[in-house]
């Protein structure tokens, strides 16, 4: 697959983390995407994919592309033989900004973008992108657009400081404590936190904790699990392996010979490192 991302220009680099290019054929014809700390938005330009967001939901068929706030589960990911779409990586305050409606309404409820941003303007959007001269110029044209819809947002600085804050702590924080640093009821920080992000600071911290002790897994080598849940802060191996059942489906051990499998059938593959073979 071809893969291109860059970070966008000032102010967006405060709310997004990198836009992105994808295109070709996906390493497996489906992909689960463990919960993270962020959003996702996607411009599709090739034939519809599709997303389960969790297994006790029915697949849904997304032609023009999704917004997907901050999650609690995992997503599957359904690709069709070849895919083609640009993106944004989104930190979890990020995609407020850009949203007609709170985040909460969207929280594990992927929406299209047509929902979003309208018809009209997905289909002028989608027109300029498939016409564009090559991913950079798509990217660019990506960022014009974010650029173009970026407002103000109220409690944006709040929930951006108090996010950065858990974000740096690797989601070992106190969330009492957060709320008397802001100098806010602990009340009104998870109410503009669920607006914004559409999860409570609670729950944000929980997703960081867990990809801090996750992403830094080397699959090909031996694992201490009690290292591991210890260095990210679990109380102890069973809170860590009960965290990773309720975020992936999957036991820590299971996790790693799926990740296993994909090192050994992609090496070196653009999508290593997160996303997980659904097969």
């Amino acid at each position: 697959m071809e893969y291109v991302s860059r970070v966008p220009r000032p102010p967006l680099d405060g709310l997004i983390d990198d836009l992105y290019y994808l295109a070709g054929a996906p390493p497996y014809a489906r992909l689960m995407l463990p919960p993270m700390p962020g959003a996702l938005l996607i411009v599709n330009l090739g034939a519809p994919f599709r997303i389960r967001a969790g297994t006790d939901t029915e697949t849904a068929e997304y032609a023009d592309g999704c917004v997907i706030t901050t999650p609690t589960r995992a997503f599957e990911f359904g690709y069709p033989p070849r895919t083609r779409s640009v993106g944004v990586h989104v930190k979890p305050w990020g995609l407020a900004p850009f949203l007609a409606m709170p985040a909460t309404e969207l929280c594990d409820r992927p929406v299209t973008m047509e929902q979003v941003w309208g018809r009209s303007a997905v289909a002028e959007l989608r027109d300029r992108l498939a016409h564009a001269d090559g991913p950079h110029e798509m990217l660019t044209l990506l960022e014009q657009e974010l650029m173009r819809r970026l407002g103000e947002t109220t409690g944006l600085g709040l929930v951006r400081h108090t996010s950065s804050v858990i974000a740096a702590a690797g989601g070992t924080v106190a969330i009492g404590d957060l709320s008397v640093a802001a100098g806010v009821s602990s009340t009104h920080l998870a109410q503009r936190f669920k607006e914004l992000i559409g999860v409570t600071p609670k729950r944000l911290a929980r997703a960081y904790r867990f990809t801090a002790a996750v992403l830094p897994i080397d699959p090909a080598g031996p694992i201490d699990w009690s290292a591991v849940a210890g260095g990210a802060g679990y109380f102890d191996q069973a809170h860590f392996g009960h965290e990773f059942r309720e975020f992936t489906g999957l036991t820590p051990t299971r996790y790693v010979e799926v990740r296993r499998r994909f090192l050994s059938e992609h090496p070196g593959h653009a999508l290593d490192g997160w996303p997980l073979p659904a097969d």
